[in-house]
């Protein structure tokens, strides 16, 4: 497990320190749904009817749209591929190895993107942002940052009421 990013550790500068929660929280994602049994990956203990790896998908995804699909502005076939009919989605061939090394992949894609641009540079013009301005950088980590940290705690909840362990 990655040690949580501390705000008094050091770091060489604020992309080090964006990388760093970014990769702390994709991983305690992956740690978290890795201790679930299997038939807990793909049952929903919520009314809003998620599964454990309906989420992990989910953030593979949203990974794709801010990063690829909006900053780099490139031509995505399925942004939206985590969704069918209006609600995640994930097929009973897709596993938890496969949505695991997909994510893995898009955070190391998105590593690469963000070591290769300063935070202030402004995304691509394109589908991804509605007609809207482009964001820059840094605001695209910082929502990637929230997005992570919101369906983290909300996996946490999910993992205690299927019996796994509590907290961080």
């Amino acid at each position: 497990m990655i040690p949580f990013p501390e705000p008094t550790a050091p770091a060489g500068s604020r992309t080090e320190v964006f990388l760093r929660y970014l990769d702390y929280f994709r991983e305690s994602t992956v740690d978290k749904v890795s201790v679930l049994a299997e038939p807990e990956l793909r049952r929903s203990r919520l009314p809003s009817g998620w599964t454990p790896l309906e989420l992990l998908k989910h953030l593979r995804h949203v990974e794709l749209r801010w990063i690829e699909w909006g900053f780099q502005g490139r031509d995505v076939a399925d942004p939206w591929g985590d969704r069918r009919d209006d609600r995640w989605y994930v097929a009973p061939e897709e596993t938890r190895e496969d949505l695991v090394a997909a994510l893995r992949a898009q955070g190391a894609h998105t590593s690469a993107v963000v070591a290769a641009h300063d935070l202030a540079e402004i995304g691509a013009p394109g589908p991804r942002w509605n007609g809207a301005d482009p964001a820059s950088l840094e605001r695209v980590l910082f929502h990637l940052v929230q997005e992570y940290a919101r369906h983290l705690g909300h996996l946490d909840v999910v993992a205690e009421l299927a019996g796994a362990a509590v907290g961080e």
